[in-house]
C-alpha cells in the first residue's frame, strides 16, 4: 500500500471536517447557548451590601416593612444608631411582604456583656417562613455559641431541633455576625401533601454550615417536625423569652428566587 502524499492528506482532512458527522461531534458551537440572556444585577458596593435586585428589609432607619407577628400591628422594636434591638416585651416581628424561595442576608450581634448560659444566652432566631403568630414556621437558630455549650441542634446556625451546623463559626459576643441563607421553600400538592421538601443552605460568617440541608417539616420546641401546607409567608425574627440581654440586627435584605 502506497503512503498518502501530504496533498492527499490535506484533502482528506478537509472532507472529513465538512462531513455532517464531524460537525456534530467536533464543532464547539454545537453546545453554545445564547438565549435567554440573564438579566444584569449590580453587586453591592462593598461586602454585605445589597445588590441592585434586592428587597431591603432593614437599612438602619425604621421598621416600616415590619409588623408584630401576633396581631399585625406596627413593629415596636428599638431602632437606634443604625441597628434594631429586640424588645422582648412586644414579641416577634415579621415582614409585611411574603416570600417563597429566596436568598437572605442578615447581620446580628450578641451584647458584649451577655449573661446566662445554654439556651438562656442571647437566644433568638430567624424563621425563614412564618406560619403563625408565635414561633410557628421554619427556624434557623440565633444565639451565643462562642464557648457556650448547649444541645447541638439548638446552637447558632442550627436548623432548630433538626440539623446541627457542620462547624461552629460563632464570633465572640460584641462582634457582628452574618448569615447568608438560601431558602428553598417546600412545595405542596392541592391536597396538602408535600411535593418537594424545604432545603436550607447557610453560610455563617462566610463559613458553610448547612449544605442544602433537607427539612423534615416545621421546627418545634416539643415534638417531631411535620409539614403544614402554605403558599408564601413572611420572614420572622424572634423575641425569645430568656432573661439574657436582647440582641441586635442590622443590614437585612432578601432576593426572591421565584
Amino acid at each position: 500500500m502506497k503512503h498518502l502524499t501530504s496533498t492527499a492528506l490535506a484533502v482528506f482532512a478537509v472532507a472529513f471536517a465538512a462531513s455532517p458527522c464531524a460537525s456534530a461531534q467536533d464543532d464547539p458551537k454545537a453546545t453554545e447557548q445564547w438565549e435567554p440572556v440573564p438579566k444584569v444585577v449590580t453587586p453591592g458596593a462593598k461586602e454585605g451590601a445589597p445588590p441592585s435586585d434586592a428587597v431591603v428589609l432593614f437599612d438602619g432607619r425604621d421598621l416600616s416593612g415590619w409588623e408584630a407577628s401576633k396581631d399585625h400591628s406596627p413593629a415596636r422594636w428599638k431602632v437606634h444608631d443604625g441597628v434594631v434591638t429586640v424588645d422582648k416585651t412586644t414579641g416577634n416581628i415579621q415582614t409585611k411582604q411574603r416570600f417563597r424561595s429566596y436568598q437572605l442576608h442578615l447581620e446580628w450581634q450578641i451584647p458584649k456583656d451577655i449573661t446566662g448560659e445554654g439556651q438562656g444566652r442571647g437566644n433568638s432566631g430567624v424563621f425563614l417562613a412564618s406560619t403563625g403568630p408565635g414561633d410557628e414556621g421554619y427556624e434557623v437558630q440565633i444565639m451565643d455559641s462562642f464557648e457556650n455549650k448547649t444541645y447541638v441542634n439548638g446552637q447558632a446556625a442550627s436548623i432548630y431541633k433538626q440539623a446541627a451546623p457542620l462547624v461552629n463559626a460563632a464570633r465572640r459576643p460584641g462582634e457582628w455576625q452574618t448569615y447568608d441563607i438560601v431558602w428553598t421553600a417546600p412545595v405542596f400538592a392541592a391536597d396538602g401533601s408535600v411535593k418537594s421538601p424545604a432545603y436550607v443552605t447557610l453560610f455563617h460568617n462566610g463559613v458553610l454550615v448547612q449544605n442544602h440541608t433537607e427539612l423534615t417539616g416545621e421546627t418545634f420546641y416539643i415534638g417531631k417536625p411535620k409539614y403544614k401546607a402554605y403558599t408564601d409567608a413572611p420572614i420572622k425574627l424572634q423575641a425569645h423569652g430568656d432573661h439574657s440581654q436582647p440582641i441586635s440586627f442590622r443590614n437585612i435584605w432578601v432576593r426572591p428566587l421565584d
